[in-house]
């Protein structure tokens, strides 16, 4: 379904666009994906380097038809007759993803092992609940039929349009993950960037798709810009590394212990406050 995952802005294929109120970067973001994608001979004439950011001719630059086709191909695009778009279970993708989740579980019950053997020499709980934080877009709920609709170009009206709308299906293996960590002693706490008003028809499109863990007040952490948190200094002005690793401070003070935090940017990853991070692939957009 709808991406909505930060304040930030997303990024259309050829130029940066100003901040938006409540986007995501563009998947002109698979510009910066590309090579990942396919590698420089897909395009024929290389493209920009590391060492030159940006371009000094055409043919540094992929072309993004071939990105987009690329993109279909990696998802395993399927097409239903009224024109709407779903990734294959038999993609690369959900291939890919699955690995991670099936990876992140194995590392999950090591760390549940050990906490165990803890309690058991102490007789405590070793002092913390042990939890997990998932981002929504993406990690949890697959945006790619939106992204489509939308042509990889965010559009927050188009987005709530979707949102209210549409159900998008779970990230191949997160769901079995998440509800395993539930079933299991592990507080799961969801932390998107979508907005506080967006609530509802998130929480509606996770409980749809078979997410059990609980999607109360509590557990799912939206983006408020109008009252944002005392716990967030920056306050309505966070980026999303602020926003993000300053909730899971905010956990940490309520108790959490982090086992993993896991998102498909960078962005909900870095600033620290979790034991593992776990990073999922999305070559569609980009969130700094």
């Amino acid at each position: 379904m709808p991406p909505a995952e930060d304040t930030s802005t997303r990024r259309p294929f050829a130029a940066l666009r100003r901040r938006l109120p409540r986007g995501r970067h563009t998947a002109a973001a698979v510009l910066t994906v590309s090579a990942v994608l396919a590698g420089s001979a897909l395009f024929g004439a290389g493209q920009a380097t590391a060492e030159r950011a940006t371009p000094g001719t055409d043919r540094e630059i992929p072309n993004i038809d071939k990105v987009k086709e690329k993109i279909a191909d990696y998802y395993g695009d399927i097409e239903t007759p009224d024109g709407e778009h779903y990734a294959s279970p038999k993609s690369d993708y959900a291939k890919q993803v699955r690995g991670i989740a099936a990876d992140a579980q194995r590392d999950l019950k090591h760390a549940l092992a050990k906490e165990g053997e803890k309690s058991g020499k102490d007789g405590s709980k070793h002092g913390h609940k042990p939890a997990i934080v998932v981002d929504v877009d993406d990690t949890t709920l697959l945006t790619y039929n939106f992204e489509r609709q939308i042509g990889y170009n965010f559009d927050p009206k188009l987005q709530d349009k979707y949102l209210r709308t549409t159900d998008m299906d779970p990230v191949f293996g997160m769901k079995k993950l998440v509800n395993w960590a539930d079933k299991n002693g592990i507080t799961v706490l969801f932390l998107t960037g979508r907005a506080e008003y967006q609530r509802d028809w998130s929480v509606r499109n996770l409980k749809k798709v078979g997410y059990e863990a609980p999607v109360g007040k509590k557990h799912f952490y939206l983006k408020d810009e109008e009252h944002p948190p005392p716990y967030l200094e920056c306050g309505a002005d966070c980026t999303t590394v602020e926003y993000k690793s300053g909730t899971r401070e905010h956990f940490e003070s309520e108790g959490y212990r982090i086992l993993a935090n896991f998102g498909d940017q960078y962005s909900d990853l870095k600033g620290g406050h979790a034991e593992r991070t776990y990073k999922l692939p999305n070559p569609m957009y980009f969130l700094p």
